[in-house]
């Protein structure tokens, strides 16, 4: 895809290589896909006449999950639905193997590199609307409080009976907008989609209490049309994104404390206390506000909330700079009977990765262990150490991939602003130099003059230097 003689989709498979990936599948995993034609399991418990649904991204095909929810004595009971991706992917085929080694699928603006054959995941594995797929399901109690109870996982045969986007549910739940059509043409639907709604606030106030962090996340989004990048745009977390963000980490935790409570090992998700609190402390300070000397998300979280309801125009600056200060999530192994690490950002002392199987290597390894309760072991536990520390290590490089190609993205959109100004943030103070994200549109870029001094979290006012797309080069100047 030339961009004014540039080859962006040609940068962002180098990209990947650069890093470590491999962007084409081997000839064996075509191989193997031909030989795959998975039909449901009609031996299941069959769950295929609830009212289910999916939210998603407006573009997304490869549909990890999909939810119902009812109202039960003691609260609501919710359920999510994971695809069955193990049940078309055994462990040790040319499939597998690769997914092993990629752990991700990379979203790099201009082209997605899949961890799975498109075939399986946007098609066989993926919970596609009208489809009986295989899944396992987490059910849970949510109780009026917030409190999960009652939680249960098992198989089962669901139909995704509606494919809905975030942006259209979201409007509709704040209240902006209409119901999208689908929304509209069901009664029961609206219904359904307002008590998931419900449950979801019931959890994310509990989270509140026990301290996870409130974060204001703004997200780059290029526009592209037919291969060539007009814009990029601003993409914030709405209440659709953020029902289906309590419902994962819900449905984490579950599977995080099942696996436990079996007496395996298993892969965790954690994020440690922040090694930079000192930083974190000097921001509070900075707004008049005072951090316990030792790392607290209560306090942290408390200092976060105060901070949005007093000035909500520059939070997201605010939650950026603590996001980064906090420093990336890695995945490590709990060995059975072990001491779990917890989540710091989640206020969660049980959490795994387990809702995105087609696209984390780690979900589907977590639904392997999940299935294998009954019986010998998939994985011995220095096969896992070897996963976990592979899915941290590639999960690194996808961000590093994704955020060149945004990068390169932006210095296209950006070309035609060299010399305005813009207000942004430090994010990131290395050897390499100061860097600083602007905020309309979201991009990153180096600060080469008036770098002295600044650490992560200062607010600054720059002047776009240059935008160059084959280096993804963007330069900032004070």
């Amino acid at each position: 895809m030339p961009h004014d003689g540039f080859d962006l989709a040609g940068a962002a498979r180098q990209e990947m290589i650069d890093h470590g990936f491999s962007p084409d599948f081997p000839p064996e995993v075509a191989q193997q896909l031909a030989t795959i034609h998975p039909q449901p399991d009609r031996s299941l418990r069959d769950l295929t006449a609830l009212l289910w649904s999916s939210i998603d991204n407006d573009d997304s095909r490869d549909l990890d999950q999909i939810e119902w929810a009812e109202r039960a004595p003691g609260g609501i009971r919710v359920l999510v639905a994971v695809a069955d991706v193990d049940s078309a992917v055994h462990k040790a085929t040319p499939i597998d193997i690769h997914a092993a080694r990629e752990t991700t699928t990379v979203y790099a603006g201009i082209r997605i590199f899949p961890m799975l054959p498109e075939r399986l995941s946007t098609d066989l594995t993926s919970l596609s609307e009208g489809q009986d797929r295989a899944a396992i399901v987490i059910e849970m109690l949510v109780g009026g409080d917030g409190a999960i109870s009652n939680p249960s996982i098992y198989q089962a045969l669901v139909r995704n009976r509606a494919q809905l986007t975030y942006n259209a549910v979201g409007a509709w739940l704040e209240g902006t907008a209409p119901p999208p059509p689908k929304v509209a043409a069901s009664a029961d639907l609206q219904a359904q989609l307002k008590l998931q709604d419900e449950s979801a606030l019931a959890l994310r106030q509990a989270r509140d209490r026990l301290g996870a962090l409130t974060f204001d996340r703004v997200e780059a989004q290029p526009v592209i049309a037919d291969g060539h990048v007009q814009d990029i745009q601003t993409r914030r977390h709405n209440r659709a994104a953020q029902l289906i963000e309590d419902f994962m980490i819900a449905a984490n935790e579950v599977m995080a404390l099942t696996l436990r409570s079996a007496g395996v090992s298993s892969i965790r998700r954690v994020v440690k206390a922040p090694e930079r609190w000192p930083r974190i402390m000097e921001l509070a300070e900075r707004y008049g506000d005072k951090l316990p000397p030792e790392p607290d998300s209560g306090a942290l979280n408390a200092f976060l909330v105060r901070r949005k309801q007093a000035d909500p125009v520059h939070y997201p600056d605010l939650s950026l700079s603590v996001l980064k200060l906090m420093g990336p999530g890695e995945y490590v192994v709990m060995r059975a009977g072990g001491e779990e690490q917890g989540h710091f950002g989640l206020a969660a002392h049980d959490y795994t990765h387990s809702t995105a199987p087609n696209r984390r290597f780690a979900d589907l390894v977590t639904q392997r262990l999940l299935k294998a309760l009954a019986g010998q072991p998939p994985y011995a536990d220095a096969e896992l150490d070897s996963i976990a520390s592979n899915c941290t290590l590639k999960e690194d490089a996808a961000r590093k991939v994704q955020r060149a190609m945004i990068k390169r993205l932006a210095a296209v959109a950006l070309q035609h602003r060299v010399g305005q100004s813009f207000s942004g943030v430090v994010t990131g103070v290395t050897p390499k130099g100061v860097f600083v994200r602007v905020l309309d549109p979201p991009v990153e870029g180096r600060l080469m003059r008036g770098e002295r001094g600044l650490d992560v979290g200062d607010r600054v006012h720059v002047t776009l230097l240059s935008a160059d797309p084959q280096r993804g080069f963007i330069d900032f100047g004070r």
